[in-house]
């Protein structure tokens, strides 16, 4: 892991609970002056630190309440048959997360739909359809106890 300072540690805590804080508010909460909390965001920009600043919107409010924890085992590992199902996984916005693993399946994916139906649809049309793919085990989420994008400093 990066060493990173204390100082420089309150401030990527901070832009991780809101990014929208000005650089003035920023500085004060991280005990710092402005011109150096301003010069270590650039630097942690540009050295790949902070990757990207977003806002994250409530799924609910967008009719997309339907989230689907999806396991996925390929036909074989061959490049052709990884690249394929990665050339799916990048395509498809319904898919918001993607890991390979290790044990039983092969990937696992975070869909997000309006329903079941929608799901459905996207299963048939899309995942389904690309030929490496052997099986796709699907978990509706019930409930979402905790969700966080802050990494834990």
């Amino acid at each position: 892991m990066k060493e990173i300072v204390k100082p420089h540690r309150e401030l990527l805590k901070l832009i991780q609970a809101d990014a929208s804080l000005s650089l003035a508010e920023l500085a004060e909460k991280a005990g710092m002056s402005q011109s150096s909390a301003w010069r270590k965001l650039q630097e942690l920009d540009a050295d790949g630190t902070i990757r990207r600043r977003v806002t994250l919107l409530d799924p609910g409010k967008l009719d997309l309440r339907l989230c689907v924890i999806a396991h996925v085992t390929l036909e074989d590992h061959h490049e052709e048959a990884v690249a394929s199902f990665a050339a799916v996984v990048e395509e498809r916005p319904e898919i918001m997360e993607c890991y390979a693993l290790s044990g039983a399946f092969d990937y696992m994916l975070k869909i997000r739909a309006s329903d079941v139906e929608s799901y459905e649809a996207f299963m048939t049309r899309h995942l389904m359809r690309n030929p490496h793919v052997r099986t796709v085990v699907s978990s509706f989420v019930l409930r979402e106890l905790k969700f966080s994008t802050e990494l834990p400093l």
